[in-house]
Parts: structure tokens; C-alpha cells; sequence
């Protein structure tokens, strides 16, 4: 069972970051390194305020120490294909989005040792090391997020533009429907090979609530504060409130060994994806800024 999880998330990822580069254009990237503050902004957000947060939130609230190092493991897997997708849904800045997830994918392999390390001697438990490889994981991202949205990109450049436009509609259909599909399968073969009775853990779900609001909340209100385009700041919300489940999952099981750390994982990826959509969509809407930012 848990080969076809395998196989099935890293084709899902991959078609939907292609269908992503589709609608998106070379010149739409050269526009976010013209302007790196954006990209410095929400690497930093994600890099250092997320995971100061989630220590925060875990710190004073009541809960197994283990589940503590969960929620620090997961706040160490920032952004991933599914804020790429709500990005888009809410017509943010997919470039930006998509570069950070690039970047931050390579930063981690630093990041998650060091922060896994620091949970398990600060809340008490015994201290485990992760060991991430460099080459598989920059495999992975070539594999799954670099090589498809340029291939989409370069199709799409050479259809019209009235093709292009009739592409937009199903593919806001589509991409969500596959990604929802490929995560409930995992979750799923996760649990029916776990010995973890997941309805039993509700109350986890009021921290990991707040993790999301509050970790959204900061990136967009960080970018706001730096006169970054609204777009730009809601994009950044996306990328803070949206974690990689799917790999936080990957190290609580495969490498780490540990089924409550994997616990967290599951949990916020049932429904983060949904939250994540409402909670932007507000901040897309409501907070509409009264004057001028810069373009960045």
C-alpha cells in the first residue's frame, strides 16, 4: 500500500505543477527577481518567523511533548505544491510562489536537521538526527516541481491566447480535484497501516488551527508592513499557512520512525488545505490596501 502512495503523490505533484506552468509565462519570474524583496521577505518568513511561532504556540499550550516536536517538524516543511495551487485558485503571484517553493526546498535540507535537533532537547524527549540527502531531495525538486512547470510553460507559450483562456476554467477544476484526491489517498494508506486511531486526537486540532491563522496572519501583515503589493502579501499568507505535509510525513515515518510525530502531519493536511483557501480569500478581500504599494 504505501508503494502506491509512492507513486501516486510524486505523478499527482508533478501534473499539477505542470498544469500551473501552463497559464504561466518566463517573463512572469524575470518580474520576481527584478524585485527580490518579495522573495527575501517570504523566505524569511517561512525560514524564521514560522517556525518562532510554532515554538510559541507549542511552548504554552498543554500537549505531549512528542506532539510538540511534531508541530516544530511540521512548521520546518514550509510551502509545497498545494500553496503553488491555491495560489493560483486566488490569482496571487504563482511565479513568486512557485520560486519560493523552489528555494526553500533546497534552505530545508539546512534548517530541518537543526530544528528537529533543538525540539527533541528543548520538550524533553529522546533526540533523534535527520539526515536528508542532498542530491535525492534536489532530484526530487527538479523532478517534480522545476522540470514540469517549465514544460508547461514552454507548451503554453506556444499556444494562443484563446487556447490558453480555455484552458483556465477546467484546469480550476481539475488541479484541486487531483491534489485532494492525492493527499485523502495518502492520509488513508497512512492510516490503515498505523496503529494511531486519528479521531482520537481532536483537541490537536485547536492548535493546529491557530498555527495556520496566526502564521498567516504574520506573513501577511510582515509583507504589508514592508509596502509590498497586496497580491504579493496574500501570496506570502499562502506560503506561511500552507505546510508540506506530505514530507513532514515522509521524515516522521521513514526516517524518524516515530507514528505520533506522523500524527501531526496528517492532521493539518486534512484540513489546511481548505482554511488555508478561506483564510486568503478573506485577506484577498478585506484587506484591499486604501493607497499605493510598490510594485513588488
Amino acid at each position: 500500500m504505501q508503494n502506491i502512495a509512492d507513486i501516486i503523490m510524486p505523478i499527482s505533484i508533478a501534473v499539477i505543477m505542470f498544469g500551473i506552468g501552463l497559464e504561466l509565462k518566463f517573463s512572469d519570474f524575470r518580474r520576481v527577481f527584478y524585485y527580490p524583496k518579495s522573495i527575501f521577505t517570504g523566505l524569511a518568513s517561512q525560514m524564521f518567523l514560522l517556525p518562532l511561532i510554532a515554538f510559541a504556540l507549542v511552548y504554552f499550550w498543554p500537549m505531549q511533548p512528542i506532539h510538540k516536536v511534531g508541530i516544530m517538524l511540521l512548521a520546518a516543511c514550509p510551502g509545497g505544491t498545494a500553496s503553488n495551487l491555491v495560489t493560483k485558485m486566488l490569482r496571487g503571484r504563482v511565479a513568486l510562489s512557485v520560486s519560493l517553493t523552489a528555494f526553500n526546498s533546497f534552505l530545508i535540507l539546512f534548517t530541518i536537521p537543526i530544528i528537529i535537533e533543538l525540539s527533541y532537547n528543548l520538550f524533553g524527549t529522546e533526540s533523534k538526527s535527520v539526515d536528508l540527502s542532498f542530491w535525492r531531495t534536489m532530484k526530487e525538486v527538479m523532478t517534480s516541481v522545476v522540470l514540469p512547470v517549465m514544460s508547461g510553460i514552454i507548451i503554453g507559450n506556444l499556444l494562443s491566447d484563446k487556447q490558453r483562456e480555455s484552458l483556465h476554467k477546467p484546469l480550476q477544476y481539475i488541479l484541486p480535484s487531483l491534489l485532494l484526491i492525492a493527499v485523502v489517498t495518502v492520509i488513508f494508506i497512512d492510516e490503515s497501516s498505523s496503529n494511531i486511531r486519528y479521531m482520537d486526537y481532536l483537541p490537536l486540532f485547536g492548535p493546529l488551527i491557530l498555527l495556520n491563522l496566526f502564521t498567516m496572519l504574520t506573513g501577511f501583515f510582515t509583507a504589508k508592513s514592508l509596502k509590498l503589493k497586496h497580491d504579493t502579501a496574500f501570496t506570502i499568507a499562502i506560503e506561511m499557512g500552507l505546510q508540506n505535509s506530505v514530507l513532514a510525513l515522509y521524515i516522521a515515518n521513514q526516517l524518524l520512525k516515530d507514528e505520533d510525530l506522523s500524527l501531526i502531519a496528517i492532521l493539518y493536511g486534512s484540513f489546511s488545505l481548505i482554511t488555508t483557501f478561506g483564510f486568503a480569500y478573506l485577506f484577498k478581500q478585506y484587506f484591499k490596501p486604501s493607497g499605493k504599494s510598490k510594485k513588488m
